[in-house]
């Protein structure tokens, strides 16, 4: 007795509270050296330290009580590998979803930046777009001959193939839609595919992403859903008053769809886009 700590000093010793001290003994990691039988009070061996030492080592690895009980039962180390590989690949995984989450904020900071900064709705401009990457699937309802209820239906639709896919719903606020470029040309309202716009980086497969290409393309803002249709026909007739040649498929960008003043049917920003090329 007179060469054993009594759990005040023990805990204090290792800094640690005499609660933890208790629990590790209830779970099994370390059992006081000796207890009091008419007392109950617990009494640890200086050498118990060790133990202490390896129980918060472990703990700092990320690994659970459960687990670190597990280990140290069996004393055999190639557990504790085994133990620390999984959980090496559990902190990947989470690193994983940390910068996917990191850039839809980034994205999202972006956006909001440019509605503050965008023209007023119903502006057409020439502007320089970079390359996007985007991932999407074909509209299986032509929401143009519908109202916004089929719009809502196909997002619903995009949303759940996001998860299932493995994406976070953080990446399905940045919405486009598109048409392909002969019936843009045509005047055919005719919806393709509606999509995210994410990055090479997303952790998905890489072949199930599409690159949109950079270049000049013919943009006209909108702040009203309900005015796409016209500002497709401004935006066709708007390339050939100044000759530009359309040079690929159209697209109607969310850039803000943030419903903040009602509970009516979503607020947005839009910018309709085509790419165009110059006759010289």
């Amino acid at each position: 007795m007179e060469n054993l700590l009594p759990i005040g000093k023990m805990a204090k010793l290792n800094r640690i509270s005499i609660a933890t001290l208790r629990l590790y003994d209830e779970k099994g990691l370390l059992h006081p050296r000796y207890v009091d039988p008419q007392t109950g009070y617990r009494y640890y061996a200086m050498e118990q330290n060790a133990r202490l030492d390896m129980i918060a080592y472990m703990k700092e690895l990320g690994m659970s009580l459960a687990e670190i009980a597990q280990a140290l039962e069996k004393e055999d180390i190639t557990l504790i590998e085994e133990l620390l590989a999984q959980k090496n690949e559990q902190i990947h995984e989470q690193l994983r979803h940390l910068k996917a989450r990191h850039d839809a904020v980034e994205r999202a900071i972006l956006s909001i930046e440019r509605y503050r900064k965008s023209p007023v709705s119903g502006t057409l401009s020439l502007e320089y777009i970079d390359r996007r990457s985007i991932w999407g699937i074909p509209c299986t309802d032509n929401f143009y001959h519908s109202d916004i209820r089929s719009y809502e239906k196909l997002l619903a639709g995009l949303r759940r193939r996001l998860e299932e896919s493995g994406f976070e719903q953080i990446y399905s606020y940045n919405i486009g839609t598109s048409i392909r470029q002969e019936d843009f040309e045509a005047g055919h309202l005719a919806a393709e595919k509606i999509f995210i716009f994410t990055s090479r980086n997303t952790q998905c497969d890489k072949n199930a992403l599409e690159l949109v290409d950079s270049g000049m393309y013919a943009c006209l803002y909108l702040d009203n859903y309900d005015d796409e249709i016209t500002g497709i026909g401004l935006l066709r007739d708007y390339c050939k008053q100044n000759g530009y040649r359309i040079a690929g498929d159209y697209i109607c960008e969310v850039m803000t769809g943030f419903p903040v003043f009602d509970s009516n049917p979503r607020s947005m920003f839009l910018r309709l886009q085509i790419p165009v090329r110059f006759l010289k």
